[in-house]
């Protein structure tokens, strides 16, 4: 969806503006081109130490890091016809807290742990020097992590989290009880801590990951200043969160375009291809062949328009 869109076309993006670039993401499966850098890391999700490896590819000036573990892969990697956050829509696995969790700490270990060298600019691990952008709840315990794990140590002092709001009406909520699987000292649960208006699916006290995320972080963002502005609206628009995003501060910043992936003398779904000069020559052909393939009345005289947006209940 939009957070895989955004995660595919800004870190090049960012890459082309000088950045060094890593992303980091579950293996959810066998991609082609990620090979496995054999670096693992023990880390404590629940009550167990887990251990990771990671996987890597260089793309684009980019760093593209998967976190490699069975609880990623085996739910999605053609043993079952699940979806990647639940069994079915609306519900989740009874580990998404251990599984996020793992991809929270791996992300920290990244940066340290991996010397990358697949850049002509950059070679090393990427060390501590670093700005983290946690995307979403699943990301939401990154800074709460660093805060509680590294930086008591001396480690990543200098580190800064900012944390983007692609979906607020997904926010990670769980029963109350549930805060002691991740692992956190005792100070960070009022950042959890919420009150849950919707009987879905109890009503009452839970733990809110994105609500920590929020708090915690250096920086809230999301991904449009008019969306920026929704959420601040009303209970109904900040969908309960409202009133904490007043306390931090939210800048939007509009989503951008994949200039490559969308350049319509390149794309290879289009059998015209065309540019800023030849344009409308090329619009009405490819227009008939979509009527076509879909099964519309073919006529370059007929307008066809797309939306794109959230369809959802």
């Amino acid at each position: 969806g939009g957070l895989g869109d955004v995660l595919g076309g800004l870190p090049p993006a960012m890459a082309a503006n000088g950045h060094r670039v890593m992303t980091v993401s579950p293996r959810y499966d066998q991609y082609k081109d990620a090979w496995d850098t054999e670096v693992t890391v023990e880390l404590k999700v629940g009550q167990k130490i887990e251990t990771v490896r990671f996987f890597h590819c260089h793309k684009r000036g980019v760093d593209r890091v998967f976190v490699d573990h069975p609880l990623f892969l085996e739910k999605v990697w053609g043993k079952t016809a699940s979806k990647i956050y639940g069994p079915s829509a609306g519900e989740d696995y009874t580990d998404n807290q251990l599984r996020f969790s793992l991809l929270c700490q791996a992300a920290l270990e990244a940066p340290r742990v991996l010397n990358l060298t697949s850049n002509q600019y950059f070679s090393g691990p990427y060390g501590e020097d670093v700005v983290f952008i946690a995307n979403d709840w699943h990301t939401a315990l990154l800074s709460c992590y660093l805060k509680a794990i590294y930086q008591p140590k001396g480690i990543y002092k200098s580190a800064k989290v900012a944390f983007c709001i692609h979906n607020i009406a997904y926010q990670g909520r769980f029963a109350f009880a549930d805060f002691s699987l991740l692992n956190l000292p005792a100070a960070f649960k009022s950042s959890f801590d919420f009150i849950d208006g919707y009987d879905k699916p109890v009503k009452g006290r839970k733990i809110n990951w994105m609500k920590a995320g929020i708090l915690e972080s250096d920086k809230v963002l999301t991904v449009s200043p008019y969306y920026a502005k929704e959420l601040l609206s009303s209970i109904e628009k900040g969908v309960e969160l409202d009133n904490i995003i007043r306390k931090t501060g939210i800048l939007g910043i509009v989503n951008g375009m994949d200039v490559q992936e969308w350049n319509p003398l390149t794309d290879k779904y289009t059998d015209v291809k065309y540019d800023a000069t030849t344009v409308t020559d090329a619009k009405p052909i490819l227009k008939e062949a979509l009527q076509a393939e879909v099964g519309l009345p073919v006529d370059k005289n007929i307008p066809v328009i797309g939306f794109i947006g959230r369809l959802e209940e």
